[in-house]
């Protein structure tokens, strides 16, 4: 698994750092005015403790073809449900640093270089959800070895109870073994009973589409989360 130290976080040129961004989109969603509103900035999906992605060591475990979130990390549920009303300004993945002929296997597999982005969905009865919207797709491969953030040129309005989940067309070395039983995710499948079988997860990146989140794997944990900042609340008169 390597070392334990946090992988370096990585600003691209469509990134402004935290700081600078929270203060940018407070200032959008705020405005101006001399009473502030009671706006929160919340990181969905953000982990107490530093993940560490199985990829370089081997095996090598990356995320291939498939649109999933995390059920359960221990006792809790939900990480990645939307907590209020609000505004998604920004995304972040944690990424395995893979070698060479690790790149070239998952390439030759999975049909390109290594790629992600977020959707949203709302879920429904007996684990069938309706892809609601999502974030363009990027390119992972520049990043590998450390947590990038990537800022949304469009927010992305976001309702309590929905999940923001993570959408892989290719691969990402984006997941964390070693867990036990009390930590799983789940993710779209066609059908029933063919979890194991890749070419039955399918992206989902369609708005309007409904799929089933059918399958659960257990012992490991998907490396991502979001930035939201809740609705502004306005203050007493």
């Amino acid at each position: 698994m390597g070392s334990n130290l946090r992988p370096p976080v990585v600003l691209n040129a469509r990134m402004l750092k935290p700081a600078i961004l929270l203060s940018c989109v407070l200032a959008v969603v705020l405005g101006v005015a001399a009473t502030p509103a009671a706006a929160r900035i919340v990181e969905i999906g953000a982990s107490a403790k530093p993940l560490v992605p199985s990829c370089p060591a081997t095996p090598c475990f990356a995320l291939s073809r498939t649109t999933g979130y995390q059920a359960k990390v221990a006792a809790e549920r939900g990480i990645h449900t939307v907590p209020e009303d609000g505004r998604l300004v920004a995304w972040s993945i944690t990424l395995g640093k893979t070698g060479p002929r690790q790149n070239a296997f998952f390439e030759r597999q999975f049909g390109g270089t290594a790629s992600a982005g977020i959707t949203i969905i709302r879920p429904g009865s007996k684990l069938y959800a309706r892809t609601l919207a999502g974030s363009p797709i990027q390119q992972l491969e520049p990043y590998f070895g450390s947590t990038v953030q990537f800022a949304l040129e469009q927010s992305i309005e976001v309702k309590k109870g929905w999940i923001v989940a993570l959408t892989v067309p290719t691969w990402a070395p984006a997941l964390v073994t070693g867990f036990g039983n009390d930590h799983s995710w789940r993710a779209a499948s066609r059908r029933g009973g063919a979890c194991k079988d890749q070419e039955t997860q399918v992206p989902q990146t369609q708005a309007g589409r409904i799929a089933r989140y059918r399958c659960l794997y257990r012992t490991a944990r998907l490396a991502y989360s979001a930035t939201l900042v809740t609705a502004p609340v306005r203050p007493p008169s």
